[in-house]
């Protein structure tokens, strides 16, 4: 028993012993393993770099073949070109030959000429300065009548100029200017989205001289047919704003001179309305000279005027801004301020009074910079109109991005206090004619100025400052005192400058809900101002002026003895041709207007004006 329990125990060693062996062995053989895997990975490594080695070599032997074949070519291409370049001084040679043979030819055949003309020119001495000197005195005597004949024709120009100018004044005072704009990035826009092609940015509407505007009308199936539009001035579109406003300014004397002044601006949206009376929308982008350039007739105008008033005396004229819009047939003042201050259109109303002149009650006359004082220059007037020009009302439509949908109406009001000749005599013949009215006529009446005195008078002073055409204002009594009338009663003219909201029709906008609400207010009180236009070339007895808050608010302007220019302004393409008749056609009936002679007094040069003047003052008045 003993023996085999020992004999289990060897065995168990062996086992062991076996089995410490075949570790060992294992681990033997994962360190052969791993041994040939790093010999395989450096036998990778060394085929990757033969094959680069012979990569390299390849390349090197490509390139020595090709650099071979490169030296050869151009071997051969010096060869030829080497050849060509002794062609060609082989043949400048040969030229050059010929040019010393024509050198030496033309040399000899120049001195033979200049011989020639040496005997001409001695044989001509003698009797050719007389008749030199004969076309010298008779181009001179040409040059003289030339420049005589050129001053004629200016004299000629502006003498015709000043003879239509007072036509117009005999005819009623209106003045119809017209403006083609030129043809805009945005006019090739238009017409590819309507899908209508290049035909209906066509430019069609020409300024064909300075005072005719001439329009393309094509149908289908039919010829041409050119319509022929004549104005009082035809501005192109190569024209600047300066030469715009160079047409307009002698308006701004008559101001002074006591006649209330209106200018507007008539035509579709994207005609050029807004761009004309303020300027480019751009201004701050540009240089001084470049913005004052592109100003427009509101800046340009409001420049000249403090220019005329700084020629007068001292403290002899105030003047005073304010800033309306009619929006759906309602009057906005835009300058006036709510509880905190801040800039809010507020609605007003308009009266006429019993001078028959229109008046906005509670108007807000704006002072600067908040201070109580008028305005002194027409930057602060610019800067009163910016401030407000947000308010007014605007809505993107078909026809522009960005369309005005109201009136505005900027009013320069004008207080004098020493008018000066021709003003006061204005004033003495409109009370003449007054007293000669109501001589005429029973004075006692419902809206006779005896009963109505003490209205006016509180009219006059809950207003912020009432303007009414000097002409027009009749008397305070049958009798009126000289002295109250011409001295003591400040003289007091407006310059109204209007930028009307878009003539187009609905459907060429292509608006719905409000903004057709607004369309439809806008073609009203325009069809109310053509309406009063109308009755004033018919001379109907009745003026239709409360049609609309618009002509109600610029009677003054419209009717009475006041100077009304309107600036219409067309866009030159086939797509909007309908509403560039429209407009032409409104300025043509506005240019019939044959209102009655303006009580205006006539005067033979400045002297007599001023003689009268002399005279008024020297008058002892009681």
């Amino acid at each position: 028993m003993p023996l085999f329990i020992n004999r289990d125990q060897i065995f168990a060693h062996q086992v062991h012993l076996l089995e410490h062996k075949l570790r060992s062995k294992e681990e033997r053989i994962l360190e052969l393993e791993t041994e040939n895997a790093l010999l395989h990975l450096r036998l990778a490594e060394c085929s990757g770099r033969q094959r680069r080695d012979h990569d390299e070599v390849t390349k090197a032997v490509n390139d020595h073949q090709l650099q071979s074949s490169t030296k050869k070519i151009t071997q051969s291409a010096l060869i030829k070109l080497l050849s060509g370049v002794q062609a060609v001084k082989h043949d400048l040679s040969e030229l050059f030959a010929v040019y010393v043979s024509f050198a030496t030819e033309l040399e000899e055949q120049s001195k033979q000429l200049l011989e020639k003309v040496e005997q001409a020119n001695s044989s001509l001495n003698g009797h050719s300065e007389d008749e030199f000197q004969n076309l010298q005195v008779r181009v001179a005597a040409l040059e003289h009548s030339l420049e005589e004949e050129r001053e004629n024709c200016r004299a000629e120009k502006q003498k015709r100029k000043e003879l239509h100018n007072t036509l117009v004044e005999l005819r009623g005072n209106i003045r119809v200017h017209c403006r083609v704009r030129p043809v805009l990035p945005f006019d090739q826009i238009q017409s590819s989205t309507s899908g209508s092609g290049s035909a209906s940015s066509e430019e069609v509407i020409h300024a064909v001289s300075d005072d005719t505007v001439m329009v393309n009308c094509v149908k289908a199936g039919m010829l041409v047919q050119n319509k022929m539009f004549e104005f009082e001035r035809v501005h192109g579109p190569e024209e600047s704003q300066e030469a715009v406003f160079e047409e307009v300014k002698s308006l701004l004397t008559s101001l002074l001179d006591g006649y209330n002044v209106c200018i507007m601006a008539y035509g579709q949206t994207g005609s050029g309305k807004t761009h004309t009376m303020m300027g480019s929308q751009f201004l701050d982008e540009l240089s001084g000279t470049q913005q004052e350039a592109q100003q427009g007739i509101i800046p340009k105008a409001a420049a000249e005027l403090f220019r005329l008033i700084s020629e007068k005396p001292a403290e002899s004229h105030t003047v005073e801004v304010s800033v309306m819009e009619v929006y759906n047939n309602e009057v906005f003042d835009l300058l006036a301020r709510d509880e905190h201050s801040n800039a809010a259109g507020q609605r007003r109303d308009v009266i006429t009074t019993a001078s028959g002149a229109s008046q906005v009650p509670s108007l807000t006359y704006e002072t600067f910079p908040l201070f109580s004082r008028p305005v002194s220059n027409a930057s602060e007037v610019m800067q009163i109109i910016s401030s407000v020009l947000k308010l007014r009302a605007h809505c993107p439509t078909l026809v522009h991005a960005d369309s005005s949908r109201s009136h505005l109406i900027v009013t320069l009001t004008v207080s004098s206090k020493s008018p000066n000749a021709v003003a006061l005599a204005r004033r003495l013949q409109s009370a003449k004619m007054d007293m000669r009215r109501s001589t005429q006529k029973e004075w006692w009446s419902p809206r006779c100025r005896r009963a109505n005195l003490a209205a006016h008078h509180s009219a006059d002073e809950t207003s912020a400052s009432p303007v009414s055409s000097p002409c027009s204002t009749p008397s305070l009594s049958p009798c009126p005192s000289p002295r109250r009338s011409i001295t003591q009663t400040p003289f007091r003219t407006k310059l109204q400058l209007v930028d009307l909201a878009g003539s187009e029709c609905a459907g060429m906008s292509g608006v719905s809900g409000a903004a057709l609400w607004e369309s439809s207010c806008i073609n009203r009180s325009l069809s109310a101002l053509s309406d009063v236009l109308g009755a004033l070339a018919e001379h109907r007895p009745h003026i239709p002026y409360r049609n609309s808050k618009l002509t109600h608010l610029l009677q003054d302007a419209i009717g009475g003895d006041a100077k009304l220019l309107v600036m219409l302004c067309v866009s030159p393409t086939q797509r909007f041709i309908t509403e560039s008749l429209q407009s032409l056609g409104f300025g043509t009936r506005a240019r019939q207007i044959t209102r009655g002679n303006p009580c205006t007094c006539s005067f033979r040069s400045v002297d007599s004006s001023l003689m009268l003047g002399r005279k008024i003052t020297q008058f002892p008045l009681k």
